[in-house]
């Protein structure tokens, strides 16, 4: 018999995290795979980060998670993006080496004693009395354990489609996951399809590299991971190309042979990720659409067309890329192609990311609708850490939507009746200027730390780190600056000017001053030589204080309401002065608090008022 504390299905990224994080917490963890050489794969874009996910990377990091300094391993390219925009929606991209990234993440997992890895098909749940007890695999063996994780990404009862063709798989080349659906749906979970597609990849030396314009990687190198001494490499450069009018005029004569318009595939596709001929329809005043050209290693010539995602036809891709200027003569290496999956609708699941139906049974990923590497690894993170949570009876880590974006992540996907695969966005969260990624490690370092996955000397360190920030904000607002001759030439740089001694806080909150515009006004300043986390920190929390302050109110009229806790067992079919149909929403997702009430769509102001008032009877 074989026996473990937490048995992981699937290794993408959310299963990573899950079996490192409750390794790591002493469980010992058994990690299944469906194809060994395929752990921590990238079956889509070679890339970790942008806008909202580099928060998510930044929080996994703060906690204790592994994915951000996998990342600073194996970039090939470090990119700001955002980088003049405000502080809330700047975000950190890196293009990474698919294999590197691949073979660095192993190497952490099989460094770990307490996890066995296995590569095998798990086809069903032992499940007894409502509790998980193990899993049965493709041999008939069975793994008991009395916390399961399902992370099975795209796998499940998988259909890739190439036109009107298509072949079981849960990504091309590897065989699907099939059984679990029905042994899930035996045990009484709703399950539903979605879809989701990557593009083609093509051969480098068969681009005209000429016709492109570069994408270069930034020159001041941030990294993702707050652990100090990141590793500089060299950088590759990205492209842009654009779609053409030609390239138009191929998709929208061949539309016939779209699997998703010819009805072939039911599932509901990624909104914030559509194909590239959802783009051309849905988007048809748009002349052209961007493209870019990423590398998927230092070490290959296999290239990713970021943008042209399609189900299209072998031989049509082959048209559609040739109309793209510098791809005229380019030989495709793999065709794109579109994924149809089974999901488990995750308002069967708690914040915690248990099952409600089943103890001990955790989902995380892509089976839970989302879309992305990152949102995976995050809700990895956060079962492993509850798996570890559930068996030595402690309580359970659910991050709020206030500390975090892993927060409004979890909460989105188990308050709300989302249809397409979720991905994460800054407009996602009320709080976008307190969700920073410059600050996640002062968010949830702590968290991380009490947990039990941050290191004593890692949280030592962010203490100093904290200490430095707040001592040099106090030092802003004490030190002054005189209108001289030499400091308003300097000014006028900025087209900026001072009649009156000004205290360094007061100047850096006018809109054109920087922190490095006081080290020109101030020696002291510029004799400090503080790192760039210190000093664009204390900038932004002086600069940005009235906007910060406004949201901490926010955040406390939230929490009284989160603080109002709703029985599990109440009937919402005997509550009178609320709606039928508001009834059946708080019905179907059986919300925790009144906060999370609030959030559930078409639940009304006046049906809160009504059920504060209940609950208080």
């Amino acid at each position: 018999m074989f026996k473990y504390d937490v048995i992981v299905v699937g290794s993408g990224h959310a299963g990573c995290e899950a079996a490192i994080s409750a390794a790591k917490l002493g469980m010992k963890c058994l990690l299944t795979t469906l194809n060994l050489e395929h752990i921590a794969l990238m079956p889509c874009n070679p890339a970790i980060g942008g806008p909202a996910k580099s928060c998510l990377v930044r929080e996994i990091d703060a906690l204790g998670g592994v994915m951000g300094i996998v990342t600073d391993a194996t970039y090939i390219q470090m990119k700001t993006l955002n980088a003049s925009k405000g502080p809330a929606v700047r975000a950190l991209r890196a293009q990474s080496d698919k294999k590197e990234y691949m073979s660095y993440m192993r190497n952490i997992i099989e460094s770990i004693k307490n996890i066995s890895l296995k590569q095998t098909m798990i086809t069903e749940l032992i499940i007894e009395n409502d509790e998980v007890k193990g899993v049965k695999d493709e041999f008939g063996l069975e793994y008991y354990a009395p916390s399961v994780i399902l992370t099975t990404g795209t796998s499940l009862e998988g259909r890739c489609y190439i036109g009107l063709q298509s072949v079981s798989a849960g990504r091309m080349g590897e065989r699907a996951a099939t059984g679990l659906s029905e042994s899930l749906q035996k045990h009484g979970f709703t399950l539903k399809r979605l879809k989701t597609g990557t593009p083609a990849r093509v051969d480098s030396r068969t681009i005209d590299y000429s016709k492109l314009t570069i994408q270069p990687g930034d020159e001041e190198l941030k990294f993702f991971s707050f652990e100090p001494d990141r590793p500089v490499r060299k950088q590759v450069p990205c492209y842009l190309t654009k779609t053409t009018e030609k390239t138009h005029e191929i998709i929208k004569a061949n539309l016939d042979k779209s699997p998703l318009y010819s009805g072939l595939i039911h599932g509901i596709g990624p909104r914030y990720c559509p194909s590239i001929e959802d783009k051309v329809i849905r988007f048809a005043h748009n002349p052209s659409h961007h493209i870019f050209i990423e590398p998927e290693g230092k070490d290959t010539y296999e290239i990713y067309v970021q943008g042209f995602s399609t189900s299209l036809p072998a031989d049509v891709q082959v048209q559609m890329l040739h109309s793209l200027p510098g791809l005229e003569n380019v030989h495709i290496i793999k065709p794109a192609y579109a994924v149809e999956y089974d999901a488990v609708p995750a308002l069967q699941l708690s914040h915690s990311l248990m099952t409600k139906r089943v103890k001990g049974l955790f989902c995380a990923g892509q089976i839970n609708g989302t879309s992305g590497y990152e949102e995976a690894a995050a809700q990895g993170l956060v079962a492993g850490i509850n798996a570890y949570n559930y068996l030595n009876k402690k309580d359970m880590l659910e991050l709020s939507r206030s500390n975090s974006y892993i927060g409004t992540l979890i909460d989105d996907l188990v308050t709300k009746d989302i249809q397409e695969p979720y991905r994460m966005l800054t407009s996602r969260s009320e709080y976008r200027l307190l969700l920073r990624q410059d600050n996640a490690d002062e968010r949830l370092t702590e968290t991380g730390y009490k947990v039990g996955l941050i290191s004593e000397e890692r949280y030592k360190r962010f203490l100093a780190k904290q200490q430095k920030i707040s001592d040099e904000i106090e030092r802003m607002k004490s030190v002054k600056v005189s209108p001289t001759e030499e400091a308003n030439c300097i000014l006028s740089k900025y087209n900026e000017k001072i009649d009156k001694g000004m205290k360094l806080a007061e100047l850096v909150k006018r809109p054109n001053i920087d922190y490095k515009v006081l080290k020109e006004l101030d020696k002291e300043t510029a004799e400090l030589n503080l790192p760039s986390e210190i000093y664009e920190e204390a900038e932004i929390k002086i600069k940005y204080d009235g906007y910060i302050q406004r949201q901490n109110r926010q955040i406390e009229t939230m929490d009284r309401l989160e603080k109002i806790k709703i029985p599990a067992d109440i009937d919402y079919n005997s509550l009178s002065h609320i709606s039928t149909e508001t009834k059946e929403r708080l019905a179907k997702v059986r919300p925790a608090t009144l906060g999370q009430a609030s959030r559930i769509g078409g639940v009304k102001p006046a049906d809160i008022s009504v059920l504060m008032v209940m609950l208080g009877r």
